[in-house]
């Protein structure tokens, strides 16, 4: 399948939705992207319906209104985008109820390897290096910006975060989640050297 078309709908649709972003740098686009890569690449070292995969992945956060969960709009917007395409209505109900699980990190429901890997690439955003480089840029927005701000917003972020991993659905996903919970610990054991 040509995901082109897709990744347009998604670029246009997400610009357009009015979910309101905090923080200037952070763009859904991009985040999605991010998400639909490491969904391929788990899916490589895992299985599963890739066009299932890509197109969850894909379509996870088109949609945004203030008073409903996004995962319910996200879906509904999907299933009728991936319908007026023409694609098999199977998939269709497949990615819907993907999307529709998507936010819901904590489940313990019996999942599809599709939702859990489209989960774990949903997780894995913004943790590790990423994770930092948000934090930075944000200390930075604030009044009274320092590296020492910065140094206990990153340190914050490591304690919130790394009880984490116990969400990856995936052995592959918790490898990778304790390689970027590494690296952030890594990097706070450097700053602390350098800052005190």
């Amino acid at each position: 399948m040509d995901y082109s078309e897709v990744i347009e709908f998604v670029k246009k649709t997400a610009s357009e939705n009015g979910r309101p972003n905090l923080y200037p740098f952070r763009n859904r686009y991009e985040h999605t992207m991010r998400v639909y890569r490491w969904a391929i690449r788990l899916q490589t070292k895992l299985g599963g319906d890739l066009d299932v995969i890509v197109l969850a992945a894909l379509l996870h956060d088109i949609g945004w209104e203030d008073e409903r969960p996004h995962n319910e709009v996200s879906a509904e917007i999907a299933v009728e985008y991936l319908d007026s395409i023409g694609v098999d209505p199977a998939i269709i109900t497949r990615v819907g109820e993907i999307i529709l699980q998507h936010s819901d990190k904590d489940t313990e429901r019996e999942l599809s390897i599709e939702a859990k890997i489209v989960m774990d690439a949903d997780l894995l955003d913004e943790v590790g290096a990423l994770g930092i480089m948000w934090d930075c840029m944000a200390v930075a927005l604030e009044d009274e910006a320092s590296y020492k701000r910065a140094y206990y917003r990153i340190k914050d972020f490591y304690r919130r975060n790394k009880p984490k991993i116990k969400r990856c659905k995936t052995e592959a996903a918790r490898a990778e989640y304790v390689k970027r919970m590494q690296l952030i610990e890594s990097y706070i054991y450097q700053l602390e050297k350098e800052l005190f």
